[in-house]
């Protein structure tokens, strides 16, 4: 693919298309209800074949199969990766390391469904007798970010139940998730996969307290846990009913389609989260079903590593035309950071190239007026993905319509650019004189030839929403299998919660130990 990363870099995105008549044809495509344009991507059509092959190369198709097949893709931790079996419909048959977990899959998820079901229709009541009238969510990380994005995208569908979030260590986030609350009718979501994270404890901790302080030892019953440790959440004083458990093949950053969702299936009635999970497992037929060539998940995986690898661009935004997806770009900071931020194999080799490009972005457009500048003009090229949503009934009557025009015209500037000799004639034009054209019309000038693509759904649905975060994990894991990184680990992030817990009892007034000069001057520092 390098050879066609060369010979790409002669050729501006925009006369490819007179090059290749059938580029628009072979380059968008339709998928689980989402229709896909990698067309403005800096490929030629030979670059895609030699991507093609790659893919095929590096064993992409088999590496599919043996993650849907249950096998043990995460090597270093010995555990199967088996998020589609949590989205996937009645009856289906997936097996973990040849153990069948379909039936335990069905199982807790009619729990969940009655539990959820039970909190929003208020036949599930407080100790206090009542109807629950807001559920707080604590956690961090995946037990966060997925079922914060969902309530986010899809708080414009009708309930009565107020959802809160609270995942910071830092007090506020819990003092303003509880503020103005009454505990006789509020319900506290532990979401924990090992029931120790400390910020996530320290948070429940806050939480069931302030439950007990309102309701004394009742206040327990308004606890409910979703975990891989429900002996733990047992002890932390859930009742066991009322304890939601995942297995260990469910990763964090892929378990928003778990009891993880608890809250947001009670917030948005079960018929939604069936759908949501609905469009996540059309997205799993397609990307198991479809040929390389028109699979949504490889090509836009394919088009990643084009981009990062064979031209050199370490960053990509992630631009949704829609306020309700305003947290995709932090959800996707995890998923695709946490999962391929590697710089080691699978079989713990160093990796010969490049891994994971740093995701940020904001919402459109209100991204316009903030980061659009280096997009356009930076020093650096960005390829960009904007996600759009064709209709909508929110809002004044042709608001829509403007921020689509901002979406297709955003991704048209950043291919097409506005060359100096245009910039100039239009200056002229205006009658300004030599030395004032020289001056202002390089920095009215937009290079152009800018990589982005684009993706469209009819509404945002919760299939819709299902669809596009299934998607991106496919993607996720496409990427890794690319970069023969174990996509499904993240101990990069575990060094600092040690060392975290080797500090917090120095600064309560333990010895000091040892640390670095700068760490031992900011642990006094702190003491004193």
């Amino acid at each position: 693919m390098t050879g066609a990363a060369r010979a790409a870099r002669g050729r501006r995105i925009v006369d490819m298309f007179g090059a290749e008549p059938d580029r628009l044809e072979r380059l968008t495509l339709d998928a689980a209800g989402l229709h896909l344009d990698l067309s403005k991507q800096a490929w030629t059509l030979e670059g895609l074949d030699a991507a093609l092959a790659l893919a095929r190369a590096c064993g992409v198709e088999e590496a599919r199969a043996r993650l849907f097949g249950g096998e043990r893709v995460n090597r270093s931790e010995g555990r199967a990766v088996l998020h589609p079996a949590l989205r996937a419909p009645e009856g289906a048959r997936f097996r973990a390391g040849g153990e069948a977990v379909s039936g335990d899959v069905e199982a807790v998820r009619d729990a969940m469904r009655d539990f959820a079901e039970g909190v929003r229709t208020g036949a599930v009541l407080s100790a206090a007798g009542r109807p629950f009238r807001t559920i707080i969510n604590i956690g961090i990380g995946g037990s966060d970010l997925g079922p914060r994005l969902v309530h986010e995208a899809l708080r414009a569908l009708d309930g009565w139940l107020e959802l809160r979030f609270a995942s910071n260590v830092d007090g506020h986030d819990i003092a303003a998730a509880l503020h103005g609350l009454d505990p006789a009718e509020t319900l506290v979501v532990v979401v924990s996969k090992t029931f120790t994270t400390q910020e996530t404890m320290a948070n429940a901790a806050a939480a069931r307290d302030w439950l007990r302080a309102g309701l004394g030892k009742r206040g327990d019953q308004h606890l409910a846990a979703v975990s891989a440790a429900p002996e733990a959440a047992a002890k932390f004083g859930v009742s066991p009913d009322r304890v939601f458990a995942f297995r260990d093949w469910v990763g964090g950053r892929f378990s928003v389609w778990s009891p993880v969702g608890l809250s947001c299936a009670a917030r948005f009635g079960w018929a939604r989260w069936s759908a949501f999970l609905d469009g996540a497992a059309a997205m799993d037929r397609h990307f198991v079903e479809t040929p390389l060539e028109r699979n949504a998940p490889v090509l836009m995986a394919l088009a990643q590593v084009f981009n990062a690898n064979g031209l050199g661009r370490r960053a990509r935004a992630v631009v949704p035309y829609a306020q309700r997806l305003r947290l995709l770009p932090a959800f996707l900071q995890q998923l695709e950071m946490e999962s391929n931020g590697k710089s080691v194999t699978a079989d713990g080799k160093p990796v010969p190239r490049p891994t994971a490009p740093a995701v940020f972005g904001d919402a459109g457009t209100n991204g316009q007026h903030a980061f659009f500048q280096l997009l356009h003009q930076g020093t650096d090229v960005i390829p960009v993905d904007f996600i759009g949503v064709a209709r909508s009934e929110e809002g004044p009557e042709g608001a829509q319509t403007k921020l689509l025009a901002n979406l297709l015209a955003q991704a048209e500037a950043l291919m097409i650019g506005r060359s100096e000799a245009e910039v100039r004639r239009e200056l002229e034009a205006k009658g300004l004189d030599r030395v004032t054209l020289d001056e202002l019309a390089p920095q009215r000038t937009f290079p152009g030839d800018r990589p982005s693509t684009l993706i469209l759904m009819e509404r945002l649905t919760p299939e819709a929403l299902g669809a596009l975060l299934a998607l991106y994990e496919h993607k996720t894991f496409v990427e890794g299998v690319l970069w023969g990184i174990n996509s499904f680990d993240q101990w990069g992030v575990e060094l600092g919660k040690v060392l975290a817990g080797r500090i917090l009892p120095e600064l309560e007034g333990a010895a000091e130990g040892a640390h670095d000069p700068s760490t031992a001057a900011l642990i006094a520092r702190l003491r004193g």
